[in-house]
C-alpha cells in the first residue's frame, strides 16, 4: 500500500465555518496575533489570552467536518494515510481519520504552564483561570503560540521522508517550519496541490495543481490518486 502523507493547512477547515487568521475577513483583523497568541501575550493579560481561546473552542462545537475532511476519510481504503495537519481543530479526528499529527498543538487540550508535559482533554469549551493541573500550576491552551518551537516537527519529517505520495490541502506554504517539511520528501514522490489560491512553493517538475476548495478538490486528488497508482 502507497503512503500518502498530507499537509493540510487553515483553508480545509475554513469551509466548515473555522475563521482563520490570515484570510480576509479573518481574525488578524480583529486581533494583533501577538496580544492573544504569544507568550508574552499570556504574561500580559492571561485573561484576554484564555477568553480568545475559549471562543474559539466554543466555536469548535457549532461546526462539522466538511467533504474535504471526510475525503481524506475515504482515502484510507487504498492508501497508507498520514495527516500532518497545522490546524488547531479536531475536525480530522470527527471525520473519522485514523492517523494525525497536530504540528501547532489541540485546541480542545490544556496543559500546565509548570510541567509542558502534563496535557489534558478538556471537558467542554471553557477553560478558566484558576484552573490547575495536579501540581497547582494553571493550565493554559495546548497551542504552539508565536515565537515557541514546535517539537512535533521532529516526528513529522520522518513521515515526509518516507512518502510515496504528498498532498498539501489548504495552506498558503507560508508557516515555517511547516512548510520546510516538503523538503524532506523523496525525489520522486509526487505532490499534489490542492488550493483555489497560488502558494509560496516553488514547483517541482512532479507538482500536480488542483485549483480548487477541499471540499470538491479531495473529491478530485481522491479520482486521480486511485486512477494513477490502484
Amino acid at each position: 500500500m502507497k503512503k500518502l502523507v498530507v499537509l493540510t493547512g487553515a483553508g480545509i477547515s475554513a469551509e466548515s465555518g473555522i475563521r482563520t487568521f490570515r484570510e480576509m475577513g479573518g481574525l488578524w483583523e480583529e486581533y494583533d496575533v501577538i496580544e492573544v497568541a504569544s507568550p508574552q501575550a499570556w504574561d500580559n493579560n492571561p485573561q484576554l489570552v484564555n477568553d480568545f481561546y475559549n471562543a474559539r473552542r466554543k466555536q469548535l462545537y457549532e461546526v462539522e467536518p466538511n467533504n474535504g475532511h471526510k475525503g481524506l476519510v475515504e482515502l484510507e481504503k487504498y492508501f497508507d494515510v498520514q495527516i500532518v495537519t497545522q490546524n488547531v481543530d479536531n475536525l480530522h479526528e470527527r471525520a473519522g481519520s485514523s492517523s494525525i499529527l497536530h504540528l501547532h498543538g489541540e485546541l480542545n487540550k490544556v496543559r500546565s504552564t509548570g510541567d509542558p508535559d502534563l496535557i489534558y482533554e478538556l471537558d467542554g469549551w471553557e477553560l478558566k483561570i484558576g484552573d490547575t493541573c495536579e501540581k497547582g500550576f494553571q493550565l493554559r491552551p495546548h497551542i504552539v503560540w508565536f515565537g515557541e518551537p514546535v517539537p512535533a516537527i521532529a516526528n513529522a519529517a520522518p513521515l515526509f521522508k518516507s512518502a510515496d505520495v504528498c498532498a498539501v490541502i489548504g495552506t498558503s506554504l507560508n508557516v515555517y517550519p511547516a512548510a520546510g517539511l516538503l523538503r524532506y520528501l523523496p525525489k520522486m514522490a509526487e505532490i499534489y496541490l490542492v488550493d483555489p489560491n497560488d502558494t509560496m512553493m516553488t514547483p517541482r517538475q512532479n507538482t500536480v495543481f488542483i485549483k480548487e476548495k477541499a471540499g470538491t478538490g479531495v473529491k478530485k486528488l481522491k479520482e486521480m490518486l486511485v486512477a494513477k497508482y490502484l
